[in-house]
């Protein structure tokens, strides 16, 4: 079973918590145990994990992200968001979780997170919920 989901971002760089909404995708599925797949279909968007409880970490990772790579003059390609490109590639286009007993299998502080480095836009993300043993 693949869902998609529609996320509106609302700033250029911004990690949006798709926790809840991908959690709300394994429980429909009715698989108890298995894997779920979140792939972001997007060059200039990625998919991660990490702490969701204080949202000062997200902020901290763009933070980080935009000193890393920093959106430079020098860049060759000619829509201006080259720091973008290379931002979704540190950050990878998709996630894979461990699903048991129909929940996520999430550290205590993890959530997963729909980074966005081009925005405002809508986005998409896939739900792949593969049932397994």
């Amino acid at each position: 079973m693949q869902t998609e989901l529609r996320i509106e971002t609302r700033a250029r760089t911004e990690m949006i918590d798709i926790t809840a909404q991908v959690q709300r995708v394994v429980g429909a599925s009715g698989v108890q145990d298995g894997i779920c797949v979140v792939y972001v279909p997007h060059t200039t968007a990625g998919v991660t994990i990490n702490e969701h409880a204080d949202p000062s970490v997200a902020a901290d990772i763009l933070y980080a992200l935009s000193h890393i790579v920093p959106a430079l003059p020098g860049f060759r390609h000619l829509e201006g968001n080259s720091d973008a490109h290379v931002k979704a590639s540190l950050t990878g286009a998709s996630q894979t979780i461990l699903i048991e007993g129909g929940r996520l299998q999430l550290g205590r502080w993890q959530g997963i997170f729909l980074c966005e480095f081009d925005g405002p836009r809508q986005r998409t993300v896939w739900v792949k919920v593969i049932a397994g043993r």
